[in-house]
């Protein structure tokens, strides 16, 4: 596997692989890398001549410094990850300098409204953060397809909003969640929980379970207040928010309409942790 450490060097090799007629498949990453990243490689995989990793924190899709700099990073495990996965070809591992040549800000994009739903209530310019740097990057790794993880689903919806109002010559791959065991969705986050708390945050999963169960059985507003009423129940876990909303736009819903395709959204808070998740609902 390739260690490309600067733009230069990941230029010279993306240009020999186009060259060769290389189909490439691409994820990018902030690292800590798990089994929920691997899986989007494997999708890659099957899909492309060649798979590309990179791993960036990026610095403009974080608002707050302390989030910044708790977020994990062990690069030299990351790489071992990747290189014992036999599914990555090259990592891409630029610096700041690389991805935001003069200053490091973001741009503004408009996302017809996308990034004023949900987590972009909360995380004003985070989206702008997020585009500026999957642009940038696809730019300089010029991938015929990129892979995101479904369970930032506000974020994949934005992605491909981006590529399709800049007319970027990528098509954007959607890869279901990969949950462990007890069913919690994978993150980064996941390392900063005792195994004891990663554990008890399994009702995240079995309440979104519940609500598929619930839906079209009883009203939006009850749904949701079954599920205030677990996490009301739960020691050291504060609902921050659930709702429902179209897949589409985004928009919450109180109502179901059934030429539209629903999914349930919920934040939870865990001993200072933020985890996120989502279910479509059948």
């Amino acid at each position: 596997m390739e260690v490309l450490k600067s733009k230069k060097v990941l230029q010279d090799f993306i240009e020999r692989q186009k060259e060769m007629g290389k189909k490439i498949g691409f994820a990018p990453t902030m690292g800590a890398l798990h089994k929920g990243h691997l899986s989007l490689y494997e999708k890659a995989r099957e899909e492309n001549d060649l798979v590309i990793s990179s791993i960036f924190v990026n610095p403009t899709q974080f608002n707050n410094a302390e989030d910044l700099e708790k977020y994990p990073r062990d690069i030299n495990r990351d790489i071992l990850i990747l290189e014992n996965s036999h599914l990555v070809d090259a990592v891409y591992i630029p610096e700041v300098v690389d991805i935001y040549p003069e200053k490091t800000v973001s741009q503004h994009y408009d996302f017809d409204g996308l990034e004023n739903e949900m987590e972009g209530k909360s995380r004003p310019g985070h989206f702008d953060g997020v585009g500026t740097v999957v642009e940038e990057l696809f730019h300089q790794v010029k991938p015929d397809n990129a892979y995101f993880g479904e369970k930032d689903f506000q974020q994949l919806a934005i992605i491909k909003k981006m590529v399709e109002k800049k007319k970027l010559l990528v098509n954007i791959k959607g890869v279901p969640i990969y949950r462990a065991e007890n069913g919690l969705a994978l993150s980064s986050r996941n390392q900063r929980l005792h195994e004891d708390r990663r554990e008890a945050s399994k009702v995240i999963y079995e309440t979104l379970k519940k609500v598929n169960e619930w839906f079209r059985v009883i009203t939006i507003p009850e749904i949701k207040e079954r599920v205030q009423d677990i996490f009301d129940e739960q020691k050291g876990m504060q609902l921050e928010y659930f709702l429902i909303a179209d897949e589409e736009t985004l928009k919450e819903t109180d109502f179901f309409y059934k030429d539209k395709n629903f999914r349930a959204f919920i934040v939870v808070v865990v001993d200072g942790v933020r985890l996120i998740d989502n279910m479509h609902l059948d």
